[in-house]
């Protein structure tokens, strides 16, 4: 039987990666409208875990938020917190990231993304959660070169371990709504940056080098196009479509497969700005911001790497009411000054008054 929906507001709502840059926008949002939050975090060293941690201070200032330190492959560890916690909805943003990372350390990917993954699916399955959304990533669209990338269509060639994961997570999710009839809806980011950011992301690291008089590396010359999406549209579309558990499409045809939607409780969006941006712009936005120029050290293509990204976004706009619309200009803005002010650097007052 599907889970019963109607009470699910009133239940905490487990969001994992709660230490990490989405997750932490993510747990502030649920709280700010009066959910009880359980935040999970293995707080792992992939980057510093003094910001991680530096999140999670102020998350705990809220008393409806309570934080479970796990990894998300401890089958037990998290049978347990499943069945003592009574979620009724789960938010399921974990995971090891990194494109170029998983060139290198591929089982971590296999252990977070896939097998995490199943022990999510499995908690969802023996209790009564009303809806599972969780991250997939535009990384999916791999070797596609059709723009806009739209969730019609198939992705069946991804160009990283990391994206194969991802796409590995959907044929999952779709499996447990087919079989246990778990709503569930993956939705695939399209590079997200703003305040509070990960370190290893471009918009972090230019920043910093360019603040530090040090040189960047820019990759395929500098001739990559990137669908920049400011984190407070990623969150407000996370909580929207949190809200709206999917039921099985009645025209879903076998015949004609739209790999969009189901005949079971499944659904995938592209949330992404709808605005395919020059990297070289977005380094000329934090240099106006910095105040200083970027040092550019002109790098190849690396392995796993893809030249566009370009998210079509109509589905979330008819279904959730929403479309991402920050622009990258103000986004960079926003996280400059946040930078600013997280490290104790004194402004530019020409480059902030722009």
């Amino acid at each position: 039987m599907p889970p019963d929906t109607k009470n699910a507001s009133g239940q905490p709502v487990l969001v994992t990666g709660a230490a990490g840059f989405i997750g932490f926008h993510t747990a502030k949002a649920l709280l700010a409208q009066g959910r009880v939050v359980v935040g999970l975090d293995n707080i792992n060293d992939y980057y510093d875990p003094a910001l991680k941690q530096a999140r999670l201070d102020i998350l705990k200032e809220a008393p409806e938020f309570s934080f479970v330190q796990m990894d998300l492959a401890d089958r037990e560890g998290m049978t347990a917190l499943f069945a003592n916690s009574g979620f009724g909805a789960v938010v399921h943003l974990a995971a090891q990231v990194g494109v170029r990372y998983s060139v290198e350390n591929p089982y971590a990917y296999l252990d977070s993304n896939v097998l995490g993954f199943l022990n999510v699916l499995e908690g969802c399955r023996h209790n009564p959660v009303a809806h599972l959304v969780y991250a997939s990533s535009s990384s999916v669209y791999g070797a596609n070169t059709r723009m806009p990338f739209t969730v019609h269509d198939r992705v069946e060639h991804p160009v990283s371990l990391y994206a194969a994961t991802k796409k590995a997570d959907e044929l999952m999710a779709h499996s447990y709504a087919h079989l246990y009839l778990v709503p569930c809806t993956g939705l695939r980011f399209f590079t997200v940056y703003g305040p509070w950011g990960r370190p290893d992301m471009a918009v972090y690291k230019f920043t910093k080098a360019i603040a530090e008089g040090k040189p960047i590396d820019v990759y395929n010359h500098g001739k990559m196009k990137r669908d920049f999406t400011y984190v407070d549209d990623i969150v407000e579309g996370v909580v929207r479509v949190l809200s709206l558990p999917p039921a099985p499409d009645a025209s879903w045809r076998g015949d004609l497969p739209d790999p969009a939607t189901s005949s079971a409780p499944y659904r995938i969006y592209n949330i992404g700005n709808h605005d395919s941006v020059e990297l070289m712009r977005m380094i000329e936005a934090i240099e106006r911001n910095v105040g200083k120029k970027a040092i550019l050290n002109l790098m190849p293509m690396q392995p796993g790497d893809v030249p566009e990204t370009y998210a079509s976004v109509e589905n979330l706009a008819r279904d959730a009411g929403f479309r991402p619309s920050t622009p990258m200009e103000t986004g960079i803005r926003k996280f400059v000054d946040w930078y600013r002010e997280f490290h104790g650097i004194e402004g530019n007052e020409k480059a902030s008054g722009e």
